[in-house]
């Protein structure tokens, strides 16, 4: 757990349930108990986290808290399990995938990843739940709700299955265009970036994939290398508006005759000024339209 332990705000944004509904219920149904710090600041534990994720995802599928809140702890569990197994939904995924990720219960996570797999193929899964996994993920993360480590744990697993799929791909270019793919020097979120790199090697373009903390000065020498038709990269981590403005101002003096494709929560959240070149990427269906 955090080493402060979790606030009612952590729950509220873990489990979705308002921090007054949680309150309500702490006295009326006797729900958590709260610890308390030496200057009587109150806080939940790993345990409270547990009970709060399982509660709430049966109170999202129709079980009353009156009902519930008396039920033991095994009752709850073993209700989750066949709600989660008859209830395969995009939402109830996420929350299924969010709960073992908190228990870093790895043969649950493992299977239920195998299992969206299986049902909606690489391109769908990402795109109906695992982006949404990480949407949430992220916002838990800034707010400080979860710690970097289980945010790794999951990263970790799907960038796996990400990189088996780019590798099954036979390189076959018949685009014969170059593409470059790359994140800022201070950008380290690499599942889009991954994703979308999977979309123009399958379609045929020669991915030229560079990763993580890509100095700018590399940037400029890759133009006495090699050809770029064109260029993509993400913006996920927070950094102010201007910043990336001035950013995307000398990516334009790099690459003038390129299309640039851009993406991530901070360009949707920002809207920056965009050089003329320069392309949002909404969605993997919008991109795989631009690469024909």
């Amino acid at each position: 757990m955090k080493t402060e332990g979790y606030s009612i705000k952590d729950l509220e944004t873990l489990s979705g349930i308002k921090a007054h509904t949680i309150r309500i219920w702490e006295k009326r149904y006797d729900l958590l108990k709260p610890e308390r710090t030496d200057t009587n600041i109150r806080y939940y534990t790993d345990n409270d986290l547990k009970r709060m994720l399982n509660i709430s995802l049966l109170v999202r599928n129709g079980y009353k808290i009156s009902k519930v809140a008396v039920w033991e702890e095994d009752t709850i569990k073993e209700t989750v399990l066949d709600v989660a197994q008859s209830k395969n939904t995009d939402a109830s995924y996420v929350d299924r995938l969010l709960l073992y990720m908190v228990n870093f219960d790895n043969v649950n996570f493992y299977s239920l990843v195998q299992e969206i797999l299986e049902k909606y193929g690489l391109e769908d899964a990402m795109q109906k739940i695992f982006f949404g996994l990480f949407e949430r993920i992220g916002t838990y993360w800034q707010v400080g709700s979860i710690f970097p480590a289980q945010e790794h744990y999951v990263t970790h697993l799907i960038r796996q299955k990400l990189i088996a799929a780019i590798d099954s791909l036979e390189v076959t270019m018949h685009k014969g265009k170059n593409m470059l793919f790359y994140l800022p020097d201070n950008e380290l979120h690499e599942l889009s970036l991954l994703f979308y790199s999977y979309l123009a090697g399958k379609a045929g373009y020669n991915v030229i994939y560079l990763g993580q903390f890509v100095p700018f000065n590399d940037l400029e020498k890759m133009q006495l290398h090699v050809k770029i038709d064109f260029v993509f990269t993400a913006f996920i981590s927070p950094l102010p508006k201007e910043e990336l403005e001035q950013y995307l101002a000398k990516l334009k003096n790099v690459y003038q005759q390129q299309k640039v494709f851009i993406t991530g929560w901070q360009v949707r959240e920002l809207e920056p000024k965009l050089p003329r070149n320069f392309k949002v990427v909404k969605d993997a269906g919008e991109f795989k339209k631009y690469l024909g």
